[in-house]
């Protein structure tokens, strides 16, 4: 899709998403009582996640034509038999929920990361040395929390890519980058990754990680950097560099669409705004309550994301060749997770005495404390090979889904499935989306990736062996 189509795909996007708030009313929202559904309400949610899982490695032809169907018919697989079986009222009332207190908020921060990073191109030719290497995964670390890990990703993969274009192994370059900057990297603000965005948006405090996460956060990415200094140096040393640089030598290094980066300092105030700005005025949606400041936030950032659109010039958008499939697929896939997660999170909240009471008891001491290297790892296992966003949700409500509660008395524990969900989510390529945005990059750029079990030999040999030492550092 051409960049100059954008603010009309994304309005429709957001009008699609938000008319069903604007039907006539026909309940106020009442709570689900997850202690009473049979286990097989999960099986739609257990279904949307296995098809993003397997069929882009099974049928990649058909997902990638229909991803968009498969998700909706799943959707569907819930919503239809459970407003036959509890009335329209519950249902309807559980959907706008679910679209008005999460997805859309989801959707529009985003959007807006998406888009302002795709505004900004580093433009000029850098020579990839294990220095300046090591630096720009640094830089990416620390960006990473600040514009997402996929604006973080999306800046500075291309430029990464051009550095190290004369050399002659560069797989490795790129797989750290994975590791760092689409992963690790992004632990420390509800910016960073989704999984901690959704927390945000839950009523985790927007510096609650960065007070909670940080030394687990610089170990990890510390020892990463040095390893990746270590090898970087020894095969830059043993080859050394092509005689031939595909990328000509410029004067300076310096930035087109530079405008954007104020645009993602109003991303990162907004945000900020909505979770200190504390207001008595809601509106009230078919029993959905909505703040004032998450409004504001939201309309902010829309505003932002416009913005860009119309102060960047299509020739920065071109050469960063940017393009609104990957926005699109994240929007239509995640509204199917964000509806058939609904009965899953009222079941959890059931505790022991629900329908998946095993799964709370596989993470519960036994004296009925939930244990923090258990939520660490059972997060981040699946982290690895569903999306991380609604196995954190999964897991937050595991633990009891009260805020309050998680950040004080289980700060421990919040802070286990906080770091699972966005640390292990680089254990494959289909851990995080940015993981294979990358991938995508790098191999129409001439990189030869690892397939995905070739990936997962990077990750069980570097990754795996630093987080069974961050748990019993951090998580015993």
């Amino acid at each position: 899709m051409k960049a100059s189509r954008a603010p009309t795909r994304f309005v429709r996007l957001l009008v699609i998403a938000v008319l069903p708030a604007l039907l006539p009313a026909t309940a106020i929202a009442a709570d689900l009582d997850g202690g009473g559904l049979p286990a097989w309400w999960g099986l739609p949610f257990a279904g949307i996640l296995l098809s993003i899982a397997l069929m882009p490695l099974l049928a990649p032809l058909f997902w990638h034509h229909h991803y968009g169907k498969v998700a909706a018919g799943w959707a569907l697989a819930f919503l239809l038999p459970f407003a036959a079986i509890h009335g329209l009222s519950l249902a309807a009332a559980q959907l706008l929920h679910a679209l008005l207190a999460e997805y859309i908020p989801f959707i529009i921060l985003l959007t807006a990361l998406f888009v302002v990073a795709g505004g900004i191109h580093i433009r000029g030719n850098l020579h990839g040395t294990p220095r300046l290497n090591t630096g720009i995964l640094a830089i990416g670390a620390v960006l990473a929390s600040l514009m997402g890990t996929t604006g973080a990703s999306m800046l500075l993969i291309r430029p990464l890519i051009r550095a190290n274009d004369n050399r002659r192994h560069r797989v490795h370059v790129i797989v750290f980058f994975i590791f760092i900057v689409s992963n690790v990297g992004g632990s420390l603000t509800p910016l960073g990754d989704p999984p901690l965005f959704l927390g945000f948006l839950k009523g985790v405090e927007f510096f609650w990680t960065v007070r909670n996460i940080l030394p687990e956060t610089l170990f990890i990415v510390g020892i990463l950097l040095a390893l990746f200094h270590v090898l970087d140096r020894w095969y830059y040393r043993k080859e050394g560099v092509l005689p031939f640089d595909p990328t000509p030598d410029t004067r300076r290094v310096g930035f087109d669409g530079a405008a954007n980066f104020w645009l993602l300092g109003g991303i990162v105030c907004l945000v900020l705004l909505s979770g200190v700005w504390q207001s008595a005025i809601a509106f009230e949606v078919h029993g959905t309550v909505l703040g004032l400041p998450g409004v504001v936030r939201d309309v902010g950032l829309v505003a932002v994301t416009l913005v860009s659109l119309r102060i960047t010039k299509p020739q920065v958008h071109a050469d960063n060749q940017f393009a609104w499939a990957p926005m699109l697929e994240v929007a239509k896939l995640f509204a199917g997770i964000f509806l058939t997660i609904i009965p899953v999170i009222a079941m959890l909240k059931a505790g022991v005495h629900g329908p998946f009471g095993a799964v709370v008891a596989a993470v519960t001491r036994p004296d009925g404390q939930p244990d923090p290297a258990m939520y660490f790892w059972a997060t981040g296992a699946l982290s690895s090979f569903l999306d991380n966003a609604p196995t954190y949700l999964v897991f937050f409500n595991t633990a009891g889904g009260d805020p309050q509660a998680l950040m004080t008395t289980y700060a421990s524990t919040l802070a286990a499935i906080s770091a699972g969900a966005v640390f292990m989510g680089a254990n494959t390529y289909i851990g995080n989306a940015p993981n294979l945005m990358v991938r995508a990059i790098a191999e129409s750029r001439g990189v030869r990736m690892p397939s995905f079990f070739g990936y997962m030999m990077w990750s069980g040999a570097i990754l795996v062996p630093l987080f069974i030492l961050s748990t019993f550092i951090f998580f015993r």
